[in-house]
């Protein structure tokens, strides 16, 4: 039924040799859309590749857009949600269908009124905690690129997003941090701006940083653990060219011992106190913090060219792939938006031929040439005023059911991939 099949050889002894069928579940089997952006529709997707073509405009992203909303509740275009509910509309639903086995199914559901977000499984509203535990996507975006271009910010989150995808409470913790680090700010700023003896201000400042001791050491391990999984499963040169690294890079670094990260970050807070003060924000914590990405040794985001900026996004965004299968045991939802833009033909035929069988993969362009390429190895669809159709051609179902051989399909492209 609903179901990829990959075989693997591994013996009891933990040695590659005769092969077992794995079951590869966690499919999006459909999506239906209202007042979402300029979409209205329902759409049931293939387990492999799903190509989206149409014309610019005609809303190809909000597609994915709305399949990754799903997902993970957020946008990947914008931080304000009321943004994409239609023009004279005050409601937007995405609602999705998917397949956690052939016996179990979850109807998940993302409702966006105003600045207000609601979200349920099975018509049960949901803490966030537990409704990311459904579904996971990874996306990559031309606006995902500010990972290796951008500032520091944009690593971070990158980090969190790979945390929350196996710890989902990791969530709560943000917020907490977030919360701590708002209210220090406003007493700093206060401070800075007032008459307040050093003695006082301390005294406010205590249960704050007490507070903050705490959650910057839960992400400081978070992150530096999720960096280590990471470096395990690195594709470092899955291009064939440079080598790609990466280090996590605290702003405490060279100032203590990281490896007690809870005493050094107390320490610091007490030494840099009269700074903060000064300075009216905090200067402390993981907040400050970067992820380095080299390219033989050299900064990406320095020295990188735009090729090699989308490699090394790329083979980041695998590693995550890979992160997320060896802790949860099936893979997240691959999306890949305007591939053709981003990505030239020797990389995409790369990266398509390697998710052949790990993810259920949904990707967009503006060519009904590269759609036409890989007819025989995808579900295609064409996008046009928001209206999305499936087109009679394609591989359609390539999902095998428990216990069969693998699809023909799917056995088309590993034996033979877009030649």
């Amino acid at each position: 039924m609903l179901l990829f099949l990959c075989i693997e050889f591994v013996s009891n002894k933990g040695r590659k040799s005769r092969p077992y069928v794995k079951i590869i579940h966690m499919l999006l089997e459909s999506l239906e859309v209202h007042n979402f952006r300029n979409l209205s529709g329902k759409v049931v997707w293939g387990s492999g590749l799903n190509i989206i073509y149409g014309d610019n405009g005609q809303g190809k992203t909000n597609w994915l857009e709305a399949i990754y909303l799903l997902a993970t509740t957020k946008s990947f275009r914008t931080q304000r949600l009321q943004e994409t509910i239609r023009f004279d509309e005050d409601l937007a639903v995405v609602r999705g269908r998917v397949a956690q086995s052939t016996e179990v199914h979850r109807e998940m559901q993302v409702s966006i009124q105003g600045n207000t977000k609601a979200i349920t499984v099975n018509g049960k509203r949901e803490p966030v905690t537990r409704y990311l535990g459904q579904l996971h996507a990874i996306a990559f975006t031309a606006d995902e690129l500010n990972i290796v271009r951008g500032m520091p910010d944009a690593r971070r989150k990158f980090l969190d997003r790979g945390v929350i995808s196996l710890h989902p409470s990791y969530v709560q913790t943000l917020a907490d941090y977030n919360h701590v680090i708002k209210q220090k700010n406003r007493l700093l700023q206060d401070a800075s701006e007032s008459e307040i003896g050093f003695d006082r201000v301390a005294e406010l400042l205590a249960p704050w940083n007490e507070q903050l001791v705490s959650l910057s050491t839960a992400i400081h391990l978070a992150r530096t653990d999720y960096i280590r999984r990471l470096n395990e499963v690195l594709e470092r040169r899955f291009f064939g060219n440079e080598d790609i690294s990466i280090r996590y890079v605290s702003s405490l670094e060279g100032k203590g011992n990281l490896d007690d990260y809870e005493s050094l970050i107390t320490e610091r807070l007490q030494f840099r106190l009269q700074a903060e003060i000064a300075a009216g924000y905090s200067l402390i914590g993981p907040h400050r913090d970067d992820l380095e990405i080299l390219f033989d040794g050299r900064n990406m985001r320095a020295f990188g060219s735009s090729g090699q900026q989308r490699s090394a996004l790329i083979i980041l965004d695998l590693a995550n792939v890979s992160v997320y299968y060896s802790w949860h045991n099936e893979y997240p939802l691959f999306l890949i938006d305007d591939v053709d833009a981003e990505l030239d033909r020797k990389r995409i035929n790369s990266l398509l031929k390697y998710l052949v069988g790990r993810t259920q993969t949904f990707i967009t362009t503006s060519k009904e040439s590269l759609a036409e390429q890989f007819l025989a190895h995808a579900n295609i669809y064409h996008v046009s005023k928001g209206t999305i159709r499936q087109s009679e051609a394609g591989a359609h179902s390539v999902l095998s059911p428990i216990g069969s051989a693998e699809s023909t399909a799917s056995k088309l492209v590993k034996e033979k991939f877009y030649e």
